[in-house]
């Protein structure tokens, strides 16, 4: 009797192992499907801003914009013709800049964020002026629009910028120094 309930006991405790099936997940779709759709939407949203952007520089018939292959677009304010060195990696500048929304209302001003001192692509800084500042030369001012995404990205600045805000801004080069 003693052998049949232990024969019994591995009996059962052997077959109710096998029957064990996991749990069905909750969210049926992998976090690749989630991240698609993310990807997806980022897109769409990319392309209503460069749209909104070449809109808004069709209305401005003031000032002649070049498209950066890096996604930003800018104009010269003051340009200097003389050939003179730009700005490259690990050198020190001195600038100063002011940003606005795209309707060209002063969100910081050059008083407001004052004189920045920066080594180029050294220090953390808006991506899109990380790149372009390296088209200027000592003395030129250039006003950049940036895009979300080369600027602040979706999250702003948790201050002033908003979510997903595109903006302009207005740089100063002041000094270079290698």
């Amino acid at each position: 009797m003693k052998y049949k309930v232990l024969l019994f006991s591995l009996v059962v405790f052997m077959f109710s192992c096998s029957k064990i099936e996991p749990r069905k997940p909750i969210n049926p779709k992998p976090s690749t499907t989630l991240y698609f759709e993310a990807m997806q939407q980022n897109k769409i949203l990319n392309k209503k801003t460069d749209l909104l952007i070449k809109q808004l520089i069709q209305k401005d018939s003031t000032q002649n914009y070049i498209q950066s292959s890096d996604g930003f677009w800018y104009t010269y304010n003051n340009k200097i013709e003389e050939d003179k060195p730009t700005p490259k990696q690990g050198d020190e500048i001195t600038l100063s800049y002011s940003i606005s929304d795209l309707n060209d209302s002063i969100i910081y001003s050059k008083e407001e964020l004052g004189i920045k001192n920066y080594k180029v692509d050294k220090e953390d800084f808006i991506t899109g002026l990380q790149k372009g500042i390296k088209l200027m030369k000592e003395g030129e001012t250039i006003t950049f629009i940036l895009p979300a995404y080369s600027a602040f990205g979706i999250t702003g600045d948790n201050n002033k910028i908003g979510l997903n805000q595109s903006i302009k801004s207005t740089v100063t080069l002041i000094n270079i120094n290698k």
